[in-house]
């Protein structure tokens, strides 16, 4: 598939999440055999929120082998998930990246409210350096999510096995279900 085509294939999908009543894709022991046999081969990386909330699979309606997941609170890249991005692209050769935040992130109010302490720190700090004075929770997402664009297509810039790789960014709404494209 080429990018538009998985871009497509993921709007429709969570066209049909967002009118389902479970989840319908592929996890049959056929599919497991094939994978363990054959590899995985996704089509597409996503970057998104560790929030249980939020499921990329059941949200893009998706069965296993189809998304290389990467989960972190307040979607934040640093290092490891720059590197999980790298491989995912590289060396699974997936073409599309998606960084999706959300909206009522945990991580992204408790960088408007100022921070937090201890290890979660660490991500809020990330997330207050990048929606600055921005008060507004939906807004502050937003800021997040491209900053998080700008830093994978810097990353794969320099990555000689990812030329080719188109990066958007997407939040998700939790209440309704819907992922509004910001850049696709």
């Amino acid at each position: 598939m080429n990018k538009d085509e998985i871009l497509a294939r993921l709007k429709s999908g969570n066209e049909k999440y967002v009118s389902a009543q479970k989840a319908d894709g592929d996890v049959s022991q056929a599919l497991r055999k094939d994978l363990m046999e054959n590899g995985q081969h996704p089509y597409a990386v996503v970057v998104t929120c560790s929030d249980s909330r939020v499921v990329p699979e059941d949200i893009f309606s998706v069965g296993l082998g189809e998304l290389f997941t990467i989960r972190v609170a307040g979607n934040v890249l640093g290092d490891n998930q720059l590197g999980s991005i790298e491989y995912g692209c590289g060396h699974l050769g997936s073409p599309v990246v998606v960084i999706l935040g959300h909206t009522g992130c945990g991580a992204v109010g408790a960088a408007i409210e100022g921070g937090a302490g201890g290890y979660i720190k660490f991500i809020t700090d990330a997330i207050m350096k990048v929606i600055g004075d921005e008060k507004d929770g939906y807004r502050a997402s937003c800021l997040n999510v491209e900053a998080g664009v700008r830093q994978a297509r810097e990353m794969l810039a320099h990555a000689h096995e990812c030329e080719n790789v188109t990066v958007v960014g997407a939040v998700y709404d939790i209440s309704d279900g819907h992922v509004e494209w910001l850049d696709a």
